[in-house]
């Protein structure tokens, strides 16, 4: 039997969900055959407890680092990747987030491991000189770059500093469709599970509750409209450092039992078709995975304008607002709530297919398999 590549993942912390319709490193072991491959997973951060999920590696591999010993050289933690990476001779190893790149764009240049690839999920990460400069010097033929947006890959490029055309691709996140449909309650069970009204138009959020996430100007926008549409209610799932400012702001703008902070939901993706309209009011996005699960739930979409989100929220069919941006939100919201319900619905099935041409899942995994076999035979033909 052939010899399998080993192929090695490496995340900052642990992240495994029961669920991995939008988990993209499990997606990415979906496209390696298994008859060709090796998979391990390892995890600078963190573990599961007693009855948390583990990754569909073969393996996984948890390193335990302190906060600490990631900061600053890292030279403890360098060490034992590198020792680690030495005796497992990986002819592959994907890198997700700036930290593990980091790490082993210095290590490399010992361990010669054929094919690198470094996945960026956002912006900022080369932002500062000095890691621009550290990129220039430590990239080599065995890097290969993805941004998971266009605009993220443009980020990249426009850094100047060793991504260039030939080793930087734009790989969109995607999520897979069908698990995430399967998951998700129908309208009356989601309501009744979050404690929200059956009969109320209903404006929905997920994500973190910080500032980036832009959950203050949404309640702002939604006090605007409050007496116009007296049954329409804004509910945002997630936890946060911003939770006490922003229950602070329903209160001052009269919005007890029109506005709701649902906290963290386990699976939130369950609860998507509760809603009416989904909403993504976001400062900044790498691409802003909660609003392909908006539509994956068949609903209208509102987003801010970043570069990562415009594309998608223009190829839905949703509408777009200036981040950060009261008057525009409000007048969003304004649009879309005074649709009738079959209007509506037509707007949310405009989404859903937008999400079913241009987010496939399985486009996603043949893409990340031709990186990586291209990436070896190229390495191979270069020995």
């Amino acid at each position: 039997m052939k010899q399998r590549y080993k192929v090695l993942q490496l995340q900052p912390d642990y992240n495994i969900k029961q669920h991995d319709f939008a988990d993209l490193a499990e997606q990415i072991f979906k496209a390696l055959p298994a008859e060709r491959f090796d998979t391990t997973m390892a995890f600078l951060k963190g573990k599961p407890g007693p009855g948390q999920p583990v990754s569909r590696a073969d393996r996984s591999v948890y390193f335990e680092f302190s906060d600490k010993a990631l900061k600053g050289m890292r030279l403890k933690a360098s060490w034992q990747l590198f020792q680690f990476c030495r005796r497992e001779k990986f002819d592959v190893v994907i890198c997700n987030r700036f930290k593990p790149v980091n790490m082993l764009l210095q290590l490399n240049r010992w361990l010669k491991i054929p094919l690198c690839i470094g996945i960026s999920h956002g912006f900022g990460e080369y932002d500062r000189f000095y890691r621009r400069r550290q990129a220039q010097r430590l990239i080599g033929p065995a890097w290969q770059f993805v941004g998971v947006s266009p605009a993220v890959k443009q980020y990249l490029l426009d850094c100047k500093c060793g991504f260039t055309d030939a080793n930087t691709h734009g790989i969109t996140n995607a999520i897979d469709i069908e698990q995430a449909e399967a998951l998700q309650l129908d309208r009356a069970e989601a309501r009744q599970r979050l404690g929200l009204a059956q009969d109320a138009r209903l404006i929905g959020a997920l994500g973190r509750l910080v500032p980036v996430k832009g959950h203050t100007y949404l309640i702002q926008a939604f006090a605007a409209l409050k007496d116009k549409y007296p049954d329409a209610q804004l509910a945002i799932i997630g936890a946060g450092r911003e939770q006490a400012r922003l229950q602070a702001e329903i209160e001052r703008l009269g919005l007890d039992g029109r506005a709701h902070l649902l906290g963290f939901r386990e699976n939130a993706l369950q609860y998507v078709r509760a809603f009416d309209v989904w909403t993504m009011p976001s400062l900044a996005e790498g691409l802003g995975l909660a609003l392909l699960e908006g539509m994956s739930g068949h609903l209208p979409v509102i987003a801010s304008d970043v570069p990562a989100m415009l594309p998608l929220i223009e190829g839905a069919g949703g509408l777009a607002v200036k981040p950060a941006d009261v008057a525009s939100l409000t007048a969003a919201l304004d649009s879309y709530l005074a649709l009738d319900d079959q209007a509506l619905r037509a707007k949310g099935e405009q989404a859903f297919e937008y999400l079913n041409h241009h987010h496939d899942i399985e486009v996603f995994r043949q893409k990340y398999l031709k990186l990586i076999e291209s990436g070896l035979s190229a390495a191979k033909e270069s020995k």
